[in-house]
């Protein structure tokens, strides 16, 4: 049976040309990138060539890019280095950190870390889009804020935020402003200056990467408190070994990204409009998310009267890989925060799919998808006591 991946939001393969430049700093180049010796410094010059792919992806200077473990470590580096920084803040009446009811765990559970420290959070709604509304912002900001983390596109349903607009506002507010930008980076282009944008999550096995490596954009001159002490790797921001296959693998996948980002856009944004026009013609089916506003892979459906659970079961046995909500929060039996949050009712968010695409997808694959997701929703309904016709 032929597998048919559509969970590239979840995580992708990795490229190619990324695997063949990162093969040699697990066999011959292992040195490490702090020895002074030459295969310590031929691994250097590697991570420092890897840190100027990332910058450019999102016109950044070098120097502004720290190596992570990933989009989680990131997000958790950006918001409690900012917080634990401004820590003086916490006996003001206003809100110290503001952010959405749909960001990614990584950013919410940080978020209730940091109440439970005392710090003030405010979590603004969104509409049944799931986009911010910028008001919302901009009343939210009093003196004692010192953050704004939105996410530049959600992971479950796809919709992109006003991330420019929430960028004048804080800016003009003397504000920090951090984005995950995790799901966007791939085939969204992004200038951090240009959008205000002071701290950025980047995950490597996002955009064709290794898994286990990220990067955290932090502006020159956002004073962050380190989360991890040691060497005093990373400007003494972030200690450990380098993870030099790891980040080279990212960097080469940043230059990649760089090279195609417009055609990928285009081709999965044709690929995704042809899934979710298909797809819809099933009775009482319903997308997800803003049917515009959405990343160029992400489609996001819900069906009555089924459980999306066992929908995503039988897509398996049939060799398609789906997912019901985000890959970190898919084997938990409660609604979706973010669908609870654009206003569905459990059972209507139980009754969900995503499917994401990627650079392997294919015309022939989005025919077969749609006709197998067809099939098994007939016979979900057939056996539904909440199916009435």
């Amino acid at each position: 049976m032929k597998k048919i991946y559509m969970d590239y939001a979840a995580s992708t393969p990795v490229d190619e040309k990324v695997f063949e430049e990162m093969l040699p700093f697990l066999k011959t180049s292992y040195g490490n990138p702090s020895s002074i010796h030459s295969l310590g410094v031929e691994a250097f010059d590697a991570v420092e060539e890897a840190r100027e792919r990332v910058a450019k992806l999102i016109h950044a200077k070098d120097d502004e890019i720290i190596f992570t473990s990933g989009g989680t470590e990131s997000d958790n580096f950006a918001i409690k280095g900012v917080a634990y920084k401004n820590k003086d803040k916490r006996g003001g009446k206003g809100y110290n950190i503001i952010t959405s009811s749909i960001e990614h765990p990584a950013v919410l559970e940080t978020c209730k870390h940091l109440e439970s420290q005392g710090f003030k959070v405010r979590y603004l709604p969104v509409d049944k889009y799931g986009i911010v509304n910028p008001d919302d912002v901009k009343t939210a900001i009093s003196k004692d804020t010192f953050l704004v983390t939105i996410m530049f596109a959600n992971n479950e349903i796809g919709t992109i935020e006003p991330i420019e607009e929430i960028g004048k506002i804080t800016k003009k507010n003397d504000v920090l402003f951090h984005t995950d930008a995790v799901q966007a980076i791939s085939t969204i282009p992004i200038d951090v200056k240009g959008l205000n944008i002071d701290l950025l999550s980047i995950s490597s096995h996002k955009i064709y990467g290794p898994k286990g490596c990220g990067a955290l954009y932090a502006r020159k001159g956002v004073k962050l408190q380190p989360l991890m002490h040691g060497g005093g790797h990373e400007g003494k921001l972030r200690s450990g070994t380098y993870n030099t296959p790891g980040i080279v693998g990212l960097g080469k996948a940043c230059e990649i990204v760089k090279e195609r980002i417009s055609t990928d856009a285009k081709n999965l944004k044709s690929l995704r409009d042809s899934l979710i026009k298909n797809v819809l013609k099933i009775e009482e089916s319903y997308l997800n998310g803003h049917p515009e506003k959405r990343l160029a892979n992400n489609a996001h459906f819900r069906f009555s009267a089924i459980e999306g659970e066992s929908l995503n079961l039988m897509l398996d046995d049939e060799g398609i890989a789906g997912a019901t909500g985000s890959a970190c929060s898919s084997k938990k039996l409660q609604a979706s925060h973010v669908l609870i949050a654009i206003g569905l009712k459990p059972e209507e968010a139980h009754g969900s799919l995503r499917l994401s695409l990627g650079r392997q997808s294919t015309k022939e694959e989005i025919s077969i998808v749609y006709e197998k997701i067809s099939k098994i929703v007939e016979k979900l309904r057939y056996m539904s006591p909440l199916w009435n016709r």
